[in-house]
C-alpha cells in the first residue's frame, strides 16, 4: 500500500465521483459511510516530526479530525481526543491507532457547545498530558437549508457556538498552559470565500474563524504562538453525509474542483503536521487552503 510519499497521479488517487447517496443521522459515523473515508491509517507513515509533543484534537473520532489524531501520533505526539459521545465507536478505533503508534491517547467525550465543558477539556488535557503545545480546532456543524427561512435560531446558535464559540473557549483556556513555540491550528472552509447558498450559516462561521485567527496571530506572535488556519475543500467525512449535503448532491460531491473528486480526511493530515511542527516556524496568521484547486484569495 502507497503512504503520502509515494509518487502518483491526483486526479486517479481516490475514487472519482460518484457516491452514492446516502443519509444517517447526526452527528454521523466514519464506519458507516459508503465507502468509508479513508484517514491515513493504512497509509500515513510519520518521521518524527512532532516527537515529544502535546496536542489537544476536537473532531478527533472521524474526517479531518481523526486524520490529524493519527498523523500527529505517528509522528510522535501524545494526542487528546474531544469528540461527542454519540461517536465513541469512531473515537475507539483512533485510541486503538494512536496507541498502535506508541504514544498515549486521551478521550474526553463531550459537546463543544458547552462552554463548561470546553474549559473542563483543556485542563483536562493538561493534566493527563503534563501540558500542552498542539491545539487543533477542527471539530464543527454544517447542516443545509434550502432557505433562510428555514434556518431556526437553534441550529444558527448551535453552529455558532461549535464552530466559533468553541474556538474561542479552547483557545482562552489553553493559553495560560502555552509554552513559546506552541502552534494553534484553526479550521476553515473554501466556504469561507465561496459560499454555497445553502450553507449561509456554516459559510459564515468559517469566514469569522479566518478573521478570528488572523487577528489572534497579531496579539500572541510576540510571544512565540503561532496561530494558523487550514481551509478544506469538499472533503469525504460524515459531517456529509449527516445532513451537510443534501442526499441527492452526494453523488457529484466534488466533482467540481480541478481534481475532479472529492479529497479525502487523510489528504488534509499533512497540512496540520506541518503547521504544528517547528518546520513552519515563521508562517504566522496564514490559511492554507487545501481545496483540490477551488479558488481562494
Amino acid at each position: 500500500m502507497s503512504d503520502q510519499y509515494t509518487f502518483q497521479d491526483p486526479t486517479t488517487q481516490y475514487a472519482q465521483p460518484t457516491f452514492e447517496e446516502q443519509t444517517q443521522d447526526g452527528p454521523g459515523l466514519a464506519l458507516k459511510m459508503d465507502p468509508e473515508p479513508d484517514h491515513g491509517e493504512q497509509t500515513y507513515r510519520g518521521t518524527g516530526r512532532l516527537e515529544g509533543r502535546k496536542a489537544l484534537v476536537t473532531g478527533a473520532d472521524s474526517g479531518i479530525g481523526r486524520a490529524v489524531a493519527i498523523a500527529y501520533a505517528r509522528e510522535g505526539a501524545d494526542v487528546v481526543l474531544s469528540y461527542l459521545p454519540e461517536e465513541q465507536a469512531d473515537a475507539d478505533e483512533v485510541v486503538a491507532l494512536i496507541e498502535a503508534a506508541g504514544r498515549k491517547a486521551v478521550a474526553l467525550p463531550g459537546d463543544l457547545v458547552d462552554e463548561a465543558y470546553c474549559t473542563s477539556l483543556v485542563a483536562q488535557a493538561v493534566e493527563a498530558l503534563g501540558g500542552l503545545d498542539v491545539v487543533v480546532n477542527v471539530g464543527g456543524k454544517q447542516q443545509f437549508a434550502e432557505s433562510l427561512t428555514d434556518i431556526t435560531t437553534e441550529q444558527f446558535d448551535e453552529t455558532y457556538k461549535t464552530n466559533v464559540y468553541a474556538m474561542f473557549w479552547i483557545i482562552k483556556a489553553a493559553l495560560p498552559h502555552l509554552p513559546a513555540g506552541s502552534s494553534i491550528i484553526n479550521t476553515s472552509s473554501v466556504q469561507a470565500y465561496s459560499p454555497s447558498p445553502t450553507l449561509v450559516d456554516y459559510a459564515s462561521t468559517k469566514s469569522a474563524i479566518n478573521t478570528f485567527s488572523k487577528a489572534l496571530a497579531q496579539q500572541l506572535g510576540p510571544k512565540g504562538i503561532r496561530v494558523n488556519v487550514v481551509a478544506p475543500g469538499p472533503v469525504w467525512t460524515p459531517l456529509q453525509t449527516a445532513g451537510g449535503q443534501p442526499p441527492d448532491k452526494l453523488p457529484e460531491f466534488g466533482a467540481q474542483t480541478p481534481l475532479g473528486r472529492a479529497g479525502q480526511p487523510a489528504e488534509l493530515a499533512a497540512p496540520y503536521v506541518f503547521l504544528a511542527s517547528q518546520e513552519s516556524s515563521y508562517v504566522v496568521g496564514e490559511t492554507l487552503s487545501v481545496t483540490g484547486g477551488m479558488p481562494t484569495p
